[in-house]
């Protein structure tokens, strides 16, 4: 079994992870600054408040868990079109601060990380699916840093004890399946959040940004994920480090989707039918730093990782709308 101190973990991604590695029998250690993750998600977790780039903290943490033998790395700001408004403020949290968070780990002798990496660093592609090899081009401030954050691991890799395993998100969606967490801000600017708020009334229709794109219906291609499935993989991740990376292959990426591309359109049409009802609809522009979108081929996942999604896109609609229900129970929203 193994103590894992997760970054970001009272985020959504990061929550729902902390959950899947209690439930396999593992202990995560929680960091979280809490600037944008909710304390509700970390109520019952071993958890501390605080920046990653506190060295003197990150010190305090494993001092006060010497057993931590692994590191998932999630702590991020997210939003694409805030990271073109805002370019600084996402290399300064993103890259800046992983950087000393990096350094600290390996001379603390903590040399196992699983990184947060994102789909967005992905050059468009005739046929949309991608896998580990393909051609890159991150376009927006936020995929910059993600990248520019595996290659500082490959490099550190190369040259220390530290291993890294960089796992490449497609699209999460859906929520805890025990309704714990879920999507927590108010408007989410998340694809399936923003169709479960205007399903509920609280926005006036749920906006398609891009309707002009290459694919076969004009909107954008993505591989949805149930974020539950997603947690899954970051245990794999741990419980199978050191066949993954060791000596002579220091760091590795890894995809991880479901194998096959979505259109907004037909995701729109998936939640109607899930939903039962229509939804209301508007078009627009793609937003700043959009892009196309891909599918992963996950046959490495499959391979090294033993992990293959298992949830349907069905599946994640069916719980992103019953936390849509109970979050504000949870989170103590008016």
């Amino acid at each position: 079994m193994h103590k894992v101190l997760v970054t970001g973990g009272a985020g959504y991604i990061g929550s729902t992870t902390a959950k899947a590695l209690l439930e396999a029998g593992h202990t995560p250690v929680i960091l979280d600054s809490l600037i944008s993750g909710p304390r509700a998600f970390v109520r019952d977790r071993i958890f501390y408040e605080g920046d990653i780039a506190d060295r003197a903290l990150v010190r305090r943490i494993v001092a006060e868990h010497p057993d931590i033998d692994a590191v998932i790395h999630m702590a991020a700001r997210i939003v694409v079109p805030e990271s073109m408004a805002q370019p600084y403020a996402y290399y300064r949290d993103n890259a800046a601060k992983s950087l000393e968070l990096f350094d600290e780990l390996e001379t603390l002798g903590i040399h196992r990380i699983v990184f947060s990496s994102s789909a967005s660093l992905y050059d468009r592609t005739e046929e949309f699916e991608v896998d580990e090899e393909s051609p890159l081009a991150p376009a927006s401030p936020y995929a910059r840093t993600k990248r520019m954050m595996e290659q500082v691991l490959e490099d550190m890799a190369a040259a220390t004890d530290l291993r890294a395993i960089n796992l490449r998100y497609f699209n999460p969606i859906g929520s805890d399946p025990d309704l714990q967490s879920g999507i927590y801000v108010r408007e989410p600017s998340h694809v399936l959040g923003q169709l479960v708020l205007a399903a509920r009334g609280e926005i006036d229709a749920f906006t398609i940004t891009g309707v002009d794109h290459p694919t076969r219906d004009g909107t954008g291609i993505r591989d949805y994920i149930h974020v539950w499935d997603l947690a899954r993989a970051h245990v794999a991740a741990v419980e199978r480090f050191d066949e993954v990376v060791g000596t002579g292959r220091p760091s590795t990426v890894i995809n991880l989707g479901t194998g096959s591309g979505i259109t907004v359109r037909e995701l729109v049409a998936a939640f109607e039918e899930v939903f039962g009802s229509r939804v209301p609809v508007r078009e627009s522009g793609p937003r700043p730093g959009d892009a196309v979108g891909a599918y992963a081929n996950v046959d490495r996942a499959t391979e090294v990782l033993g992990w293959r999604a298992e949830l349907t896109v069905a599946d994640a609609i069916a719980a992103a709308l019953a936390w849509g229900e109970r979050r504000h129970e949870v989170l103590g929203y008016p």
